[in-house]
């Protein structure tokens, strides 16, 4: 038995937020969709999860077109057995991983970030899997005194913090 390994690019625009994560269950698709419309009044969204028996289909939901259309693409580029992908606009991860996590199929969260993205894939004769999740640069250097006050300064402008 052979393992290929590959990585896999997440094609999306620029400071798009975004979840993936792997679940269990084909109901998955209906219950993120109500874990995500009932965290943030204002979020727009689309999910893809990759089924991985039966139909073995791209299932999605969402409630915009264009996120839709990206999460659809992107999991099937990604085509790991019960993973799925989340597009987030006007909304950030932080106000929908807790109710993302309740979901009782979801095994796990690989990654939430607006950064780019690429996905480390397993594929054998069987199937895909997520190995891992490159999320974003290495880094540059070290914090600095300057960069904590940075740091502090935007947490609290956005309101993260007193």
């Amino acid at each position: 038995m052979n393992l290929e390994i590959k990585i896999v690019k997440v094609d999306k625009p620029e400071g798009l937020n975004t979840i993936i994560g792997q679940s269990h269950f084909i109901k998955s698709v209906e219950d993120l969709y109500e874990a995500l419309i009932t965290s943030a009044p204002t979020i727009k969204f689309g999910i893809g999860f990759v089924e991985s028996s039966g139909d073995a289909l791209i299932r999605w939901a969402g409630n915009d077109e264009k996120l839709v259309e990206l999460a659809k693409e992107n999991a099937y580029k990604i085509g790991a057995g019960h993973s799925f992908i989340i597009f987030l606009q006007d909304a950030y991860p932080i106000n929908v991983l807790n109710a993302i996590k309740n979901v009782q199929e979801v095994c796990r969260i690989y990654v939430a970030s607006a950064n780019p993205l690429e996905v480390i894939i397993g594929e054998t004769q069987q199937g895909r899997g997520i190995l891992g999740v490159i999320d974003g640069i290495k880094p540059k250097g070290i914090e600095t005194e300057e960069d904590i006050a940075k740091r502090k300064e935007l947490l609290r402008k956005f309101g993260y913090k007193m």
